[in-house]
């Protein structure tokens, strides 16, 4: 099983795509965001996980027009194993307005999953999403063009699949949406005609390694890699932690800004982590605003208490007659 899994996740980054649409968000916490990232993280960490995310992208920057503006995304997710299933469940919902569209959506995840050596744990998943895309009012033009769509809204049903490996040192995942290529059509202003978006197919592959420096400080090196119709680009970073309970961290997104990461873990056994994301824009700056910003909040439940209890064999009742 550990030869197959660089063959798995390298297929996912070769899996067909299909023409252009919607492009999807991206978070700087990439590395407590597994759920958005793939299906199958669903569950692997063998605690119950809630994670809220809110990214305000180019702070102040505003079109001076329409409905533009920019960017502000609010992603909640929530997973957790259960063993009856073999594996886990997770829920996705989020809200994405970039200019005068709107997304929103809801995703439900099952991760099977595979013990691997010692200590390692493979998940396979799918998950099926409920997609809304709605789009505000356009300025065409030409007058009434049947092209243009204009305050109307679509709702389709589309799937995903994806791969997660989890071990106490090392975690690597990918997944792969929007399999069925979902048609959205959106009525003009005259109702004579419609705009049209496809669902995009989006690849996510990951990493991280955790490093141990001291008993008290540890490097968690990761990257994450993205693929669509249009672009490949990729996030490469790391974190230092000090205790498990605070740390540190910076990334570099390819042709986009340079970000630092700040967080503290809270309560006990460091259920609570809270996180803060600073990204200062590095490429086509004069086009955006200088500064996007981001807020995550984590919240880890202890692992389920297993209370079956095996039978207790004793020669005590074998006595012969």
């Amino acid at each position: 099983m550990k030869k197959l899994l660089p063959v798995l996740l390298l297929l996912l980054l070769c899996a067909p795509v299909v023409v252009l649409a919607q492009q999807q968000p991206q978070f700087t916490h990439y590395g407590f965001n597994g759920m958005y990232i793939s299906p199958a993280y669903a569950g692997i960490t063998n605690r119950p996980e809630f994670t809220s995310i809110y990214r305000y992208q180019w702070l102040g920057y505003d079109a001076s027009f329409d409905d533009g503006g920019a960017p502000r995304t609010l992603l909640l997710t929530a997973h957790t194993p259960v063993r009856l299933l073999h594996g886990g469940v997770g829920l996705n919902l989020m809200r994405d307005q970039i200019g005068n569209t709107t997304l929103l959506s809801a995703a439900l995840s099952y991760s099977y999953h595979i013990n691997v050596g010692e200590t390692g744990r493979l998940g396979i998943g799918v998950q099926g999403n409920l997609n809304n895309y709605k789009k505000g009012n356009y300025r065409a033009i030409d007058d009434n063009d049947p092209s243009v769509p204009y305050n109307s809204s679509d709702t389709k049903f589309d799937l995903g699949a994806g791969l997660w490996y989890e071990s106490p040192t090392f975690y690597a995942g990918g997944g792969i949406n929007n399999l069925r290529h979902a048609k959205y059509e959106f009525a003009d202003s005259t109702n004579t005609g419609k705009g049209t978006l496809l669902g995009e197919n989006h690849i996510y592959v990951t990493a991280g390694y955790r490093l141990p420096v001291t008993t008290e400080i540890t490097i968690t090196p990761t990257l994450l890699l993205k693929h669509d119709t249009e672009s490949f680009s990729f996030d490469v970073g790391g974190q230092v932690s000090y205790l498990e309970k605070y740390w540190v961290g910076l990334n570099y997104r390819y042709q986009e800004a340079v970000s630092a990461l700040v967080g503290v873990s809270l309560f006990q056994d460091k259920a609570l982590r809270v996180g803060y994301g600073l990204d200062v824009t590095t490429f086509h700056a004069d086009a955006k605003a200088a500064t996007s910003h981001e807020v995550m909040l984590n919240y880890r439940l202890p692992e389920p208490i297993i209370r079956f209890k095996p039978p207790v064999r004793t020669p005590r009742y074998y006595f012969a007659k």
